[in-house]
């Protein structure tokens, strides 16, 4: 069972919600604005390399904000914000090819091929 819980690390991603309104779903190019929390960093899953929330170590609660599905941000970012609605706040779970890639990204410590987790809570979509 164990196996199939980790299908994500592998291809594509997955989504658990913590919080889900139901609502309506961003559209391709509208503006998303976001909290986040991702994890990965060193290659533990449990290493926070970036965040928005004051709460979690930011100088000041700072959201992000970029166009949906346009290519702008990751992957799993795309995809998995696509599946929210405002509110709604879920761990998306994102495999190598769905995150950073074999580049990784050495400026926050994400080795490549390396598997993340964002914790992204929905804040508005315009």
């Amino acid at each position: 069972m164990a196996a199939v819980a980790e299908e994500w690390k592998k291809e594509g991603f997955e989504i658990e919600f913590s919080k889900n309104n139901n609502g309506t779903k961003p559209a391709k190019g509208q503006s998303v604005t976001v909290h986040c929390t991702g994890y990965g960093k060193d290659g533990d899953l449990n290493k926070t390399f970036w965040t928005t929330r004051k709460s979690e170590g930011a100088k000041k609660d700072e959201p992000f904000t970029f166009k949906i599905g346009l290519g702008k941000v990751i992957k799993g970012w795309d995809e998995g914000v696509a599946k929210m609605s405002i509110g709604d706040r879920a761990k998306v779970k994102c495999s190598p090819s769905y995150a950073y890639g074999a580049g990784g990204f050495p400026a926050w410590g994400i080795q490549a091929n390396s598997p993340l987790i964002f914790d992204i809570e929905l804040l508005s979509v315009k």
